[in-house]
Formats: structure tokens, sequence, C-alpha cells
């Protein structure tokens, strides 16, 4: 299992279930664009502190960014 890749998989679905931007969510858990898009397209890994405000931003618990739905690969 890729966690960058289940963790921004993750990111998108959720923001996206609640239907804000990338922009508007960076601003929503006081991030850059930038930084949320290279989660989305698994260019960047993420501090701990980070994922926890992502999660807060996303009104979810941490833990389910990190779970993997549908094809995952056994390491």
């Amino acid at each position: 299992m890729d966690i960058i890749k289940v963790f921004g998989d993750n990111l998108k679905k959720y923001r996206t279930e609640l239907g804000v931007s990338q922009e508007a969510f960076a601003d929503k858990c006081g991030m850059h664009r930038t930084y949320i898009s290279a989660i989305e397209c698994y260019r960047r890994s993420i501090a701990l502190e980070n994922i926890q405000r992502i999660a807060d931003a996303l009104e979810i618990e941490t833990y389910k960014l990190f779970l993997c739905e549908g094809q995952c690969e056994e390491e």
C-alpha cells in the first residue's frame, strides 16, 4: 500500500464531497492551494500537524484519511 497515494485519494474524495475547490479548502485549513494540490497528486509527504488540520477542516476523524478503499496493493 502506498500511504501517500491513499492519503491523497482520500483527501480529494472528502474535499469534493464537501463541494469545495482546492483553493477554498486550503483557505479553510490555513494552507496554500499548491500544497493541497501536491498532496492530492502524490507529490508531497505531510507532517502530522497538517494531517490533523486537514481532518479538522474536512470534519472527519483523522484515521479515515488512511483507510484504503478499493484497489490497495499489499506490500
